[in-house]
């Protein structure tokens, strides 16, 4: 399912217009980003939680050329599925 396929289902599923549930996805997308750029954890009972993890300064190995890489501290967005919603696709 795409972005426009997704946006289709929300409005069927809301009885709601298109242009409406664009609206609230482009509102629940700048949500989270902004909740997460202050290091705010947003807990969606029975959905899942979004938290941005801080990943330490680290060196890798570039597996083409074998060359060491320092890779900077940063965050990384997560999202973990919480269990009702798990269980609920494996009944």
């Amino acid at each position: 399912m795409n972005k426009s396929e997704f946006l289709r289902a929300i409005a069927g599923e809301t009885g709601s217009t298109i242009k409406d549930a664009t609206a609230f996805y482009d509102a629940y997308v700048k949500t989270v980003y902004g909740a997460m750029e202050k290091n705010q954890k947003i807990a969606l009972v029975g959905f899942g939680t979004y938290e941005a993890k801080q990943k330490p300064a680290r060196t890798c190995t570039n597996p083409m050329t074998g060359a060491k890489v320092k890779v900077a501290a940063c965050k990384a967005p997560a999202f973990k599925f919480g269990k009702a919603f798990k269980d609920g696709l494996n009944k």
